[in-house]
């Protein structure tokens, strides 16, 4: 074989070679490339598995509190269909109309003092007869309910005499038009009050004809009836007073400032 031959043949030896430890580093690097994006794709899916368990995690959170609205919505229609049959007035904006299921199927919507709107049973009144929000005439207090009646259907429903004063007593503290107001504005604690003495001269202002001793008598037991009919909301407290020099103790009948009175 002549130099020029084997000379060629060293040469292209060594250009495969060179070829060969390229295509060598090529697949070395590939091969990283390649286990790089494998440790990638594996990281992305345990990310996308992670991703589907929180889906799923917030799809049962959302589907538990959808129930749980439905159900929360479904018992406030109920009692707003309750009340409104007992005869009170809701606001407007908080009520779904044509999701309640009332008597007759109808609502009638009025507009209060204040331009504030309001939904009823048809020609269903005000118990209050206040201009805001009506709460169901159930709801009031007997002492409540009885000085809203006329006077036959108090006396057709309260026998008692001491019973109809108690209603007449608080119908002439609420309403303004019946005049004869024997209760006084109180202070701190106290938001109103009656003295067992102005009660009696009260008492027989109301009852004509009343002797002195008897309206005595009425006295405690108007006090008994309106503790009792405003279910205790009202108390009775000691004071001592001073009258021409001289101390005596007399009964209050009071409206604490914190009672809960419906509607007031």
């Amino acid at each position: 074989m002549s130099d020029d031959r084997f000379a060629a043949l060293e040469k292209r030896v060594e250009r495969l070679e060179a070829e060969l430890e390229t295509k060598t580093d090529r697949i070395d690097d590939l091969e990283r490339d390649r286990n790089r994006l494998t440790e990638q794709v594996q990281s992305l899916e345990e990310q996308l598995e992670a991703c589907e368990r929180e889906r799923t995690r917030c799809e049962s959170a959302v589907d538990a509190a959808l129930n749980k609205a439905g159900t929360n919505k479904e018992r406030i229609e109920e009692l707003q269909a309750r009340e409104l049959e007992k005869g009170a007035h809701l606001r407007a904006d908080r009520v779904d109309a044509h999701e309640l299921d009332v008597s007759g199927d109808q609502l009638e919507r009025i507009t209060k003092e204040g331009g504030e709107s309001h939904v009823r049973l048809p020609e269903s009144a005000d118990p209050l007869e206040n201009g805001g929000v009506s709460l169901a005439y159930a709801d009031l207090l007997p002492i409540q309910q009885l000085a809203r009646m006329d006077e036959d259907m108090r006396r057709s429903t309260a026998n008692a005499l001491p019973s109809r004063l108690a209603a007449k007593l608080w119908e002439a503290r609420t309403d303004p038009s019946v005049g004869d107001d024997p209760w006084k504005s109180g202070c701190k604690s106290v938001a109103e009050y009656v003295t067992a003495s102005d009660l009696k001269h009260w008492i027989r202002r109301r009852e004509p004809g009343t002797s002195e001793t008897y309206a005595k008598k009425l006295v405690s037991r108007t006090i008994d009836a309106i503790l009792e009919l405003s279910k205790h909301r009202l108390a009775v407290r000691k004071r001592t007073e001073r009258k021409n020099g001289l101390e005596y103790t007399e009964r209050r009948v009071v409206l604490p400032a914190d009672a809960q009175i419906p509607g007031e």
